[in-house]
């Protein structure tokens, strides 16, 4: 298995958690524990893991090579969505060391 994270600057990283959580909780199984500050999201291709540290809400995906972008950009653009107003951008990093995909705000979003 393929992983990449990424780590987004933000002062409500657990807030933002939830909300992804509880959002893609929809469609696919979700956990989110307010009490370790950490959760899960399972996609048929792979899986995410939300952790929300102090200043920051840490992103992993995990899948095959070729689904990592798929995953990036799913768990990547509903976040950016919701943080519309804090303007986040989530940078992905490959453990391969390769840069992954970069979501952000656009013209047309905001």
């Amino acid at each position: 298995m393929a992983r990449s994270t990424a780590r987004v600057t933000t002062d409500r990283p657990a807030r933002y958690a939830k909300q992804l959580a509880a959002h893609m909780g929809r469609k696919v199984p979700a956990e989110w524990s307010e009490e370790t500050g950490r959760g899960s999201l399972a996609f048929g291709a792979g899986r995410a893991e939300l952790t929300a540290e102090d200043g920051a809400l840490l992103l992993a995906v995990e899948g095959a090579e070729e689904s990592l972008d798929q995953l990036e950009d799913v768990v990547g653009r509903h976040l950016v969505r919701f943080g519309t107003r804090d303007e986040l951008v989530v940078a992905w990093q490959r453990e391969s060391g390769a840069a992954g995909t970069v979501q952000r705000l656009t013209g047309e979003e905001g």
